[in-house]
């Protein structure tokens, strides 16, 4: 059995999604044009905090949750508002922004590097509990 190496997935998902930096992404974000999506893992979330404001939705919940049909669907991923997802370090997220292109989500992005590089920048981390 041949496996696709992750860095191949993710090098493939970035040359069809949108990328952008930390500060087009927040500025999006405080424009009210668009809205931060946490993907991490909720353990993630408990140890480092999250971008203030950011709506978090777990990778492995993420297409049930855009899904409208889906019982699982959250209203507030429902909007007309540019998704721009964030992981760690812009791995998860590059394959996450795919994804929700194949669903048909047109209003998705990432934000380059991730949570990582929001917080080594300095910016505000909103703890969570």
């Amino acid at each position: 059995m041949t496996i696709t190496p992750i860095k191949t997935l993710v090098a493939n998902a970035k040359e069809e999604i949108e990328t952008l930096s930390m500060d087009a992404a927040a500025d999006h974000v405080a424009a009210g044009t668009a809205l931060f999506v946490d993907i991490r893992d909720p353990r993630e979330l408990s140890r480092e905090g999250k971008i203030p404001g950011a709506f978090h939705a777990p990778r492995g919940m993420l297409e049930f949750w855009i899904d409208p049909q889906s019982p699982y669907h959250k209203p507030a991923l429902a909007t007309d508002k540019t998704l721009i997802l964030y992981c760690a370090g812009a791995l998860r997220s590059s394959l996450a922004v795919k994804t929700l292109q194949d669903m048909g989500v047109r209003n998705v992005a990432e934000m380059d590097g991730g949570f990582g590089a929001w917080k080594a920048a300095g910016r505000d981390i909103e703890p969570t509990t």
